[in-house]
């Protein structure tokens, strides 16, 4: 650490300035022209161009986020969504996910969707099936209202569900 003497420190004074200031009659007034920032704003700009790119990173993550996900197969085994009744808002991602007691699909019920809706463009193909654990069917639902769903090869064991579209 370094030491400070009194010799090394000078404090200056103003009273000089002061005082022939005052004895001074004629004094005019003296304007002072200052150049604009122009490096800061550039600066400002940039780090305004940098916060804007990271809202919309974390705009883009936040919409990724704003998925719900329904596990298809209970950790033991069950032949169950979880949730089983849930809700979500219009054009809000539900992601289903295999977990246990594959295989597994995800078959919206077309007699128990809102009118207007294409149970074969929001389910799976009934053929087609979730064979490991992990592997995912993903869907978006728009239109307010209650769908039921199924799970094809478990439908007779009673795996089925409920979603309400706010």
């Amino acid at each position: 650490m370094a030491a400070i003497t009194s010799a090394a420190v000078s404090i200056p004074s103003f009273t000089g300035l002061k005082s022939a200031a005052s004895s001074s009659t004629s004094a005019k007034p003296v304007s002072v022209r200052m150049a604009a920032p122009r490096a800061s704003v550039r600066a400002s700009l940039k780090d305004f161009g940098l916060a804007v790119a990271a809202t919309a990173a974390t705009a883009i993550v936040a919409s990724n986020a704003l998925a719900l996900e329904v596990t298809l197969g209970s950790d033991d085994g069950g032949l169950v969504f979880i949730p089983q009744d849930f809700e979500v808002a219009a054009g809000e991602k539900i992601v289903f996910k295999n977990n246990a007691g594959f295989p597994h699909n995800v078959v919206f019920d077309e007699d128990e969707i809102p009118a207007g809706v294409d149970a074969s463009k929001i389910s799976m193909p009934e053929e087609d099936l979730l064979n490991a654990k992990g592997e995912t069917y993903s869907v978006t639902l728009t239109a307010p209202g209650t769908y039921s769903f199924y799970c094809a090869p478990h439908q007779g064991a009673g795996m089925a569900g409920k979603v309400t579209v706010k």
